[in-house]
């Protein structure tokens, strides 16, 4: 995946026209709201205002609904009455599908892309992972899921299913503004560092099961310690809202 620019000023509150390029607006647009949501500038049950982010961005509010459209059919948007579109939400049934999801699809993708990763495949895994580890240093959030979904799909990619990478992408797409919270909360970040250099390993040495059994076991443990964590920040924020 392409390394998207933030766009440091929320749309709430523009100070400056952040204007795209006019040869792809939508494509522009879908980018720049997606990083938002992920990266936790727009929050779970946020409105988004279409005047003030067409202002911003220096489009008209066409393409702009057109994004808005496609970020919905990812599941990051919804749309209700009254409100336009508005940061999605998933319930803990949700994230287990989700994190189900990726526990069936993701290995059967790495074994499959075994036998056909090269030399350079192995290296710019490698280099991601330098990547993370600096990013870790520096507690450098905002790129965390970006590099792991970097690190995902370089190994997978191979596999030559577009598909079901594109559905894989979308999962951890959905997934990812949890993650985050996961990483900086429970320190997970050190533990994710280490099993993504076994999975690469095993993947070097061609060792077909290893290596998916390897990344089963990462997406699965993650994910339970994911839902622990949210089960624990819902149930506080019901007991504080009751309050």
């Amino acid at each position: 995946m392409v390394a998207q620019k933030p766009f440091l000023i929320h749309s709430q509150v523009p100070a400056k026209t952040s204007a795209l390029p006019r040869v792809t607006l939508v494509t522009s647009a879908v980018e720049a709201l997606r990083h938002r949501i992920l990266s936790g500038q727009f929050a779970e049950g946020e409105a988004l205002n279409q005047v003030v982010i067409a202002r911003e961005f220096a489009i008209s509010r066409i393409p702009l609904r057109e994004a808005m459209r496609q970020l919905e059919a990812e599941g990051l948007l919804i749309f209700q009455a009254g409100k336009g579109a508005v940061v999605s939400g998933l319930s803990l049934g949700e994230v287990r599908e989700v994190v189900a999801l990726r526990a069936r699809l993701e290995p059967e993708l790495l074994g499959e892309a075994i036998p056909k990763l090269r030399e350079q495949d192995f290296e710019e895994a490698s280099a991601i992972l330098d990547q993370f580890d600096r990013a870790l240093e520096e507690h450098d959030v905002a790129v965390w899921g970006e590099l792991n979904w970097r690190f995902h799909s370089t190994l997978c990619a191979p596999s030559g299913r577009a598909l079901t990478m594109g559905i894989v992408q979308s999962l951890h797409n959905l997934n990812q503004r949890y993650a985050r919270v996961q990483i900086s909360v429970a320190k997970w970040e050190h533990r994710a560092a280490r099993e993504h250099r076994a999975i690469l390993s095993a993947c070097r040495r061609r060792e077909r099961h290893k290596a998916a059994n390897l990344l089963k076991v990462h997406i699965l443990t993650a994910g339970r310690s994911l839902v622990e964590l949210l089960e624990e920040s819902r149930a506080a924020a019901s007991l504080a809202e009751a309050k």
